[in-house]
């Protein structure tokens, strides 16, 4: 069977453009430790992949009873935003989406972030003329791995979901974009790999021979 036209790219964020997970772990330890919990116990890929919501359901048991769900998630973007100088654009992020900008391919961001550190981390990338739109972990009902951010994507974009390549780094976000019906591409630049994708990479560039 033929494979659909493919006409778009849905990027991840945070760990496929971005070397943000850092950051995020900083931020984590930081607010915490504010509020009266340590967390440097943690390593720091402890929640890659994983949105906010279902951060706060396996640390807020460290945390006092009185701390609001609402706090901590604010002080951790405070924190992730005003350190937003620190990040770093991951190899051949930038590039190939240039690339692409020039094929004439439409590009979008789905992220399980909250709205500020997404835009703090399109900002550090300048990357915001390239692409159509963003969509935050604020924009959905649900984050990913459930489908909704990726399903709203395609909508959006006013295409099929096979005609659509999301690119991810994690389990959560491949299983998000296959349950959705997009093409599935894996970035795994230090091997490994992960279910749920149509294709690996272990370069952004690579991408670029799907629209060749």
């Amino acid at each position: 069977m033929s494979r659909a036209p493919l006409k778009a790219v849905a990027w991840d964020i945070d760990g496929t453009l971005i070397d943000s997970e850092p950051l995020h772990h900083r931020a984590l330890v930081a607010a915490c430790r504010a509020l009266g919990a340590d967390l440097s116990d943690l390593p720091d890929q402890a929640f890659r992949g994983i949105h906010m919501g279902d951060v706060w359901k396996q640390v807020s048991p460290r945390l006092p009873a009185a701390v609001a769900e609402a706090e901590w998630a604010a002080r951790i973007n405070a924190h992730y935003v005003d350190n937003r100088d620190s990040l770093i654009a991951l190899p051949g992020a930038v590039a190939t989406i240039r690339a692409l900008e020039k094929l004439g391919v439409t590009q979008a961001c789905v992220s399980n972030s909250s709205r500020s550190v997404v835009d703090a981390n399109i900002a550090a990338l300048g990357i915001a003329d390239a692409i159509a739109f963003s969509l935050s972990l604020d924009d959905v009902a649900a984050g990913k791995p459930d489908p909704e951010p990726y399903r709203r994507a395609c909508e959006r974009l006013g295409l099929p979901p096979a005609s659509v390549v999301a690119v991810e780094d994690s389990r959560s976000g491949a299983l998000s974009a296959r349950a959705a019906g997009l093409f599935v591409v894996g970035y795994t630049p230090t091997g490994g790999g992960f279910e749920a994708v149509d294709l690996e990479i272990d370069r952004l560039e690579n991408l670029l021979a799907l629209f060749s």
